[in-house]
């Protein structure tokens, strides 16, 4: 959060369309950079937002307030790609007097990229965070990703805290949303409920989250794990889950 102050900066959450990307860097600055508010930066409660909220729509309106004498705009996505907290929080910035550009993602430009790092051998936090960094750069390099059969998988998306990705395999795949946005498909629910078959795969959300229905759904369906989790994960989660992937 530190080194964020002292530049300019362009803010984006979910996946907007990359032409709306594009005409913001163009309109604001080609040389600005892109920060991905959904993530955990560091910044202080905010308390614009109750607490029962999804701690990924927290985030954005945090991370925005704290950012806000440098972020020039914020380009949001609040269309299927994201969920209605999202449109909400969008309408929460503007309020608050920042520049919002709303994107929505349609289905035509769905782009069916390769899926690399959802299907590769390797850290599953590390490959989560090489997928949501090809929102802003597409042609990631993935030189040195290898695919496997996956032993494990997990289903959601980039949780809050990323400490729960440590415990899974370098054999996990990766699922949901999270493996929607690799494709170029942030919107596609085929693919978001899609797990291979007879592959023990926990299936996580946000407390607060919309799409809880679905991962207990799909968890209930595949026989699966589902886990919510608020904030930070506990000792309960994470040993529940390291119990899950042991005996499975």
């Amino acid at each position: 959060m530190k080194n964020l102050k002292s530049k300019k900066l362009i803010g984006y959450y979910g996946f907007p369309r990359r032409s709306t990307l594009r005409s913001a860097r163009e309109r604001f600055g080609r040389d600005l950079e892109f920060v991905d508010l959904d993530v955990a930066l560091g910044a202080p409660d905010s308390r614009v937002i109750q607490t029962t909220t999804c701690r990924i729509t927290a985030n954005i309106v945090d991370n925005a307030i704290e950012l806000s004498r440098n972020i020039v705009a914020i380009v949001a996505d609040v269309g299927e790609g994201k969920c209605d907290r999202g449109r909400y929080a969008a309408f929460l910035l503007r309020e608050a007097g920042f520049n919002v550009i709303e994107s929505r993602f349609p289905p035509e430009e769905f782009e069916d990229r390769s899926l690399v790092y959802s299907t590769s051998e390797g850290s599953l936090a590390e490959r989560v965070d090489r997928i949501m960094g090809t929102v802003i750069h597409p042609s990631s390099s993935v030189d040195q990703t290898r695919a496997c059969s996956p032993t494990h998988g997990f289903w959601g998306v980039p949780p809050h805290d990323f400490r729960i990705l440590d415990i899974f395999p370098p054999t996990t795949h990766i699922y949901g949303w999270t493996r929607c946005v690799e494709a170029g498909n942030p919107g596609d629910l085929e693919m978001e409920c899609y797990v291979d078959k007879n592959v023990p795969t926990v299936f996580f959300t946000q407390s607060f989250c919309a799409k809880q229905d679905l991962a207990h759904h799909l968890a209930e369906k595949h026989d699966g794990l589902f886990v919510d989790c608020h904030r930070n994960v506990n000792n309960s989660i994470l040993s529940k889950v390291e119990a899950f992937i042991k005996l499975s």
